[in-house]
């Protein structure tokens, strides 16, 4: 099994150029309109109707954009958690209190992030969510998702399943990123439902 990890690992770093080449060359006009539309039907799901507590994340550069929903679910009551990125490349979580409570954060090698400046809550503050929005590149037609490949996401997955925490998993893309099949790792967990600004879909398990 060990020696299959290499070739999906390729395919999955050739598959992440690809997605995120045609995030870039998305107009601002159109990225600007997905992430409207991608807000009005994330608020539509139950799972954030109900939802006291939400993790989830400031989109950067051409990523669907968060936030107008951040600022909708705030407005509910809802409590929005964010997330902190740790040397390790594992999360904090810190609450969401309006743009200005976010402080952006350039990291070696990496993309500049806006993260809260409030109080660091710890990693296992995620457990305490009913619903968590997660950024990835694409989805396929189990719920399996392709992430940038920090592994970032993997722990927080790991951390819900070892505290026996159960979520709704909910991934944010464009429409042309759910496809059909996705090269997939032992460590790679399934999502319950990916939105996009045309449409909800969800995967059985």
């Amino acid at each position: 099994m060990s020696g299959l990890g290499p070739p999906t690992e390729s395919g999955k770093r050739t598959l992440r150029r690809g997605f995120l080449a045609a995030r870039n060359n998305l107009t601002a006009t159109a990225r600007q309109e997905a992430a409207a539309a991608l807000a009005r039907r994330a608020l539509e799901l139950p799972e954030l109707a109900r939802a006291h507590t939400v993790a989830a994340y400031v989109s950067v550069g051409s990523e669907p954009g968060t936030p107008t929903l951040l600022e909708a679910l705030r407005a509910r009551g809802v409590r929005v958690l964010l997330p902190v990125l740790l040397p390790d490349n594992d999360l904090d979580w810190a609450p969401y209190d309006g743009p200005r409570s976010l402080t952006r954060r350039q990291y070696d090698g990496k993309i500049a992030l806006l993260e809260p400046a409030g109080e660091r809550l710890g990693p296992e503050a995620v457990t305490e969510a009913d619903a968590v929005l997660l950024p990835g590149l694409a989805v396929d037609a189990r719920g399996m998702r392709l992430g940038r490949g920090g592994g970032s996401y993997d722990r927080v997955l790991t951390r819900l399943e070892r505290a026996g925490a159960h979520p709704a998993l909910v991934v944010l893309l464009y429409d042309s990123e759910v496809v059909v099949s996705l090269p997939e790792e032992a460590h790679d967990r399934p999502v319950h439902a990916v939105v996009t600004p045309s449409r909800v879909r969800r995967f059985a398990g």
